[in-house]
């Protein structure tokens, strides 16, 4: 089993949005290839109450941790 990280309180909800996103990945024939950022994102940022001011923030930490992950999927 992983070990626990900590999480920095200023990426709390970063980390809550790219969580709650968990099962909204896009798969193509090779397997995922991102997150759906339509409807379900909206819903997400509305459900967790993600001030307006930090929507652009949290989209951006979004988009690193996914970039991220993708990394870690297709690492050979």
């Amino acid at each position: 089993m992983p070990k626990p990280v900590g999480i920095w309180p200023e990426n709390r909800l970063s980390v809550e949005v790219f969580l709650s996103m968990r099962t909204q990945w896009r798969t193509g024939m090779n397997g995922p290839t991102g997150f759906d950022y339509g409807l379900p994102l909206s819903r997400v940022l509305r459900h967790l109450r993600v001030p307006a001011d930090r929507r652009d923030e949290v989209f951006s930490d979004l988009q690193l941790m996914e970039s991220a992950a993708l990394s870690a999927i297709y690492e050979s």
